[in-house]
């Protein structure tokens, strides 16, 4: 019988380390944007998600002939509030939900991260596509935040066409 209330006891530290854990994240997924990267005629939030994946990049040469890592195309998986995996962002920039929704965005403005150096850059996107109805369907505006992650490799690239990846984490804020 010991044996039992010592698991549960446990489990019962674990599930509060846990909940305090993701409490945690949640208070800083919600950091608001900077000013430059609200869009003024936005309603609302459609959803607000978390990713985890890489930024591709390939080496290439610059104006002087220089050879020099360029982004090529994020890959990630962004998740909800509950962990489930419910969109894939790749090349474009896009977004592709399981519902089969779809999303292309271009840059509208960029600002550093200056919570985190080191990190790409947060943005926000205007939707310049949308295919299928569904999650992302009404997006307007996509919001890149709390980038961790994601810069170019340190290490030089030698030869063009060479591929390197940086992990990243963000949170993708979709809004009509």
């Amino acid at each position: 019988m010991p044996y039992v209330l010592d698991r549960q006891s446990r489990l019962i530290r674990a599930a509060i380390g846990s909940a305090f854990l993701l409490a945690s994240y949640a208070a800083i997924a919600q950091t608001t944007a900077p000013p430059t990267l609200q869009p003024a005629d936005a309603q609302h939030v459609i959803v607000s998600l978390t990713a985890s994946g890489v930024q591709v990049y390939v080496c290439k040469r610059d104006p002087k002939n220089q050879l020099t890592w360029t982004l090529k195309a994020p890959q990630a998986d962004l998740y909800d509030a509950s962990g489930k995996r419910v969109v894939k962002h790749y090349a474009g920039p896009s977004w592709e939900a399981s519902d089969g929704s779809k999303l292309t965005g271009k840059v509208l403005q960029q600002a550093a991260n200056t919570s985190e150096p080191g990190s790409i850059a947060l943005l926000l996107l205007q939707a310049t596509n949308a295919g299928g109805p569904g999650l992302l369907a009404p997006a307007r505006y996509v919001q890149r935040l709390n980038t961790r992650g994601g810069v170019a490799p340190t290490v030089p690239c030698t030869q063009e066409g060479q591929e390197g990846s940086s992990p990243y984490l963000a949170d993708y804020v979709f809004l009509d």
